[in-house]
């Protein structure tokens, strides 16, 4: 049995009482303003695991709760004054148990507001005792709603006022969460921004006139971000930035022929910029969120002793991120991105002269999938226990680039085909990925390990790091014995005819 109920659009909270008054005996309670403030991540990350969080706030309470989105029911709830940035700063176990593993790294956004009337009522019986508790809200844009409250003992008294409100005054049951409703008054819908592509394009449509719809698709990312970033409000927000600007970037080292070289060229120095200012900043804070791995990689008798470096890591990251916010908020940055727009916007020329310009895009993003997937072949069969770091970095750029490809492309194929695909790439990507991180973080830490000496840092930090750079050693090394297996598995025969298949090529 519900207990939450939807006014029709005729009926307002005034009416309700002094309708239901004639039935039974209502008392009032109290009547209080309150503010709802709805709270998620920017990537919609409890809304996509079916939870709210929301802060109401009124005279009497400041209380947060965390919701079943598909019935509105209640699963924690604690008194609250303000929402900290972090779920882990919430001083309630019950909460940040939900939170946690959901929001890892990212902040709580207040997402939107709604404001209305909370009207507390109470049906009583002869002897004056109350038997159920009614919770109005009364909304100015939204229908009212009314929840009923049971009291123990007093179930049928429930039961009689359902029937009541439902069929002598036409209220609706109702499990829906308000959310969809207030995100609609400020012109916003759930889920309105995600960091995967996800481009439909028409396989007959002109390669040329493609191109600019996913170069304009990576720059909606890179402004949604860019904010964000300057601001720091969380490590997430330069992590998109940056996946955005290096998915641009390899689209115009990879699918040249299509827009005019210089142009192509210009961008592509701007875009190379854009990682390179972005670069010192992510690094530290890869640093900074894997600090607690760093600290449980080490005996318990030394992990305090790694604490300096935290300080140390934390201090080169904010003097790095007001760097960077100076450079993203500078007249260059901004005006030859407005410029990349103002590209992006022109009409495609009616008869283009670029060479790829005028093919279909299923024929260009076939050719190009081709090709990058041979590169990735050659370069990983070349590979043994005796290659160099370097051969192992240059093919994980190289299946990076697959991957952004098969990315840009992924409506134009079978999506189940596609999905395994990038799993299968994905795959071999972690493997070189973690020994190209390890190796970057061995030798980083080695240089900061010199650099806090000169600080007169303690002996005991230092030694703790450098068990930390022997663990980051060895690491890698288990990174390298598992490339054959997972390139094995990405290189397999069926794969190589899978790949075909995939882009309809024939043998």
């Amino acid at each position: 049995m519900s207990l939450q109920f939807d006014f029709p659009a005729n009926l307002n909270a005034e009416k309700f009482i002094a309708k239901l008054s004639e039935k039974v005996d209502v008392e009032f309670v109290t009547r209080q303003f309150t503010l709802k403030t709805y709270y998620d991540s920017f990537d919609w990350r409890l809304y996509k695991n079916k939870l709210t969080c929301e802060l109401n706030r009124s005279k009497s309470e400041s209380l947060l709760i965390i919701r079943n989105i598909e019935n509105n029911g209640v699963i924690a709830s604690t008194d609250i004054k303000e929402v900290p940035k972090f779920s882990k700063e919430i001083n309630s176990e019950s909460i940040s148990q939900i939170l946690n593993p959901l929001l890892n790294m990212r902040a709580l956004l207040p997402i939107c507001n709604l404001d209305y009337v909370n009207i507390y009522l109470n049906i009583l019986n002869k002897d004056k005792k109350t038997l159920l508790r009614l919770l109005v809200e009364e909304h100015e844009l939204l229908n009212n709603r009314v929840t009923l409250i049971p009291i123990k003992g007093y179930e049928k008294t429930t039961e009689h006022i359902v029937s009541i409100i439902t069929t002598k005054l036409e209220l609706t049951p109702t499990n829906k969460s308000l959310l969809s409703s207030a995100l609609r008054l400020q012109g916003r819908k759930p889920n309105d921004y995600s960091s995967k592509i996800n481009i439909n394009l028409d396989p007959d449509m002109r390669a040329d006139i493609a191109i600019k719809y996913i170069y304009s698709h990576l720059l909606k990312a890179i402004k949604d971000n860019e904010q964000g970033t300057i601001a720091d409000i969380d490590s997430e927000f330069l992590h998109d930035f940056r996946v955005a600007v290096r998915r641009t970037r390899s689209g115009l080292s990879q699918l040249k022929g299509v827009i005019p070289d210089k142009i192509n060229t210009h961008y592509s120095d701007f875009f190379s910029w854009l990682g390179q200012i972005t670069g010192p900043t992510r690094d530290l804070d890869v640093y900074l969120l894997n600090f607690a791995h760093y600290k449980n990689s080490l005996a318990i008798t030394i992990r305090d002793d790694l604490d300096p470096l935290y300080d140390f890591l934390l201090f080169k990251q904010r003097k790095a991120q007001k760097e960077l916010a100076k450079k993203l908020s500078s007249a260059q940055y901004l005006s030859i991105l407005s410029e990349w727009k103002t590209f992006l916007k022109e009409q495609a020329p009616v008869k283009p002269i670029e060479p790829n310009a005028n093919l279909t895009i299923e024929q260009f993003a076939n050719s190009r999938i081709l090709k990058s997937y041979h590169r990735v072949l050659k370069q990983g069969n070349k590979i043994d226990e005796n290659s160099p770091s370097e051969a192992l970095h240059d093919l994980r750029k190289s299946c990076k680039k697959l991957r952004y490809l098969m990315e840009f492309f992924q409506s134009l194929y079978a999506e189940h085909q596609v999905k395994l695909f990038i799993k299968n790439l994905k795959g071999l990507q972690e493997v070189l990925g973690d020994f190209q991180d390890y190796a970057v973080q061995e030798s980083t830490l080695k240089l900061f390990s010199e650099e806090m000496l000169l600080k007169n840092t303690s002996a005991n930090t230092l030694l703790a790091m450098g068990v930390l750079i022997q663990n980051l050693n060895g690491f890698k090394d288990k990174a390298r014995k598992d490339f054959s297996e997972k390139f094995h598995t990405f290189s397999h025969t069926e794969n190589q005819f899978a790949i075909k298949r995939l882009l309809t090529i024939k043998d």
